[in-house]
């Protein structure tokens, strides 16, 4: 059950990483559990989380949708490099995370500035009554 569990985590890395690659917000939002919340760093070195602020705060599909949208709007993908460190799952195989390792390029349509999401996540996912799904991820820190 856990290699299945496992197996199942891995796959839902891929498919977050194919829906930034498209750039579809609907298919990334379908990842998520409706009681997620994301917590950021203020910055990627900002390891302690009494600093961390929510973002877009607790999960709301359209909310979320149009702020990638946003971003997909206005941003080319350059490149979007992801590799999976590890995945942990619970002895009963109903839960886990993935620890993985980003970076990804964006270019502003208008001005060409480029921004970088360079560090590492842990992805943390449960077996629901539709599947697995996202309740929580990191923002992206730096361990280097």
């Amino acid at each position: 059950m856990t290699d299945e569990a496992a197996a199942a985590i891995r796959r839902m890395v891929d498919r977050e990483t194919d829906a930034w690659n498209r750039k579809d917000g609907d298919a990334l939002v379908a990842l998520l559990h409706p009681d997620m919340v994301w917590p950021w760093p203020e910055s990627e070195r900002g390891h302690d989380p009494l600093t961390w602020t929510t973002g877009m705060g607790w999960f709301n599909a359209d909310r979320w949708r149009a702020a990638w949208q946003s971003l997909f709007d206005q941003n080319d993908l350059v490149s979007n490099e992801r590799r999976s460190l590890r995945v942990e799952v619970t002895l009963e195989g109903d839960g886990g995370f993935a620890v993985v390792d980003i970076d990804t390029r964006w270019r502003a349509f208008q001005s060409g500035a480029e921004d970088r999401w360079f560090g590492r996540v842990r992805k943390v996912d449960a077996y629901c009554n539709d599947g697995w799904k996202m309740t929580m991820h990191t923002g992206i820190l730096r361990y280097d």
